[in-house]
């Protein structure tokens, strides 16, 4: 199902509307807040970072970049979850780490997806 909002906006011309289409279902927002959570967590599998550190690490190992709002959104439900925590910061930037916890999510989560790679490689090499 498709959000549609309508949203008025000024203009040079006078009042005008701007129909705004959400561009993912909410099936498909889902899918992107775990995927950046898998991503978050894989990152700080590597060591700790701070948050521009995990963005620029994601981007070098998927070639995606996640904005500021959907990595902090993510960040914050890891950290309530337990999956990762801050550490002390002496600057501004706050380092994160992954939890013993989070450490056993993700390696659920990618032994779960390896029998999908598996099925979906045989399926492949068929076609």
């Amino acid at each position: 199902m498709m959000n549609w909002d309508v949203e008025p906006i000024l203009s040079d011309k006078g009042l005008t509307f701007r129909y705004i289409v959400s561009r993912y279902s909410e099936e498909r927002y889902m899918a992107i807040r775990d995927d950046a959570a898998l991503l978050i967590l894989t990152s700080l599998a590597g060591g700790a970072k701070h948050g521009y550190a995990m963005i620029e690490d994601i981007r070098l190992i998927t070639g995606a970049r996640l904005g500021p709002g959907t990595l902090y959104g993510a960040i914050a439900r890891l950290e309530a979850e337990g999956l990762i925590e801050s550490l002390p910061s002496t600057d501004r930037r706050r380092p994160y780490e992954i939890t013993p916890a989070g450490r056993r999510h993700l390696e659920a989560e990618i032994g779960g997806m390896k029998g999908l790679v598996a099925v979906g490689l045989r399926r492949l090499r068929r076609t």
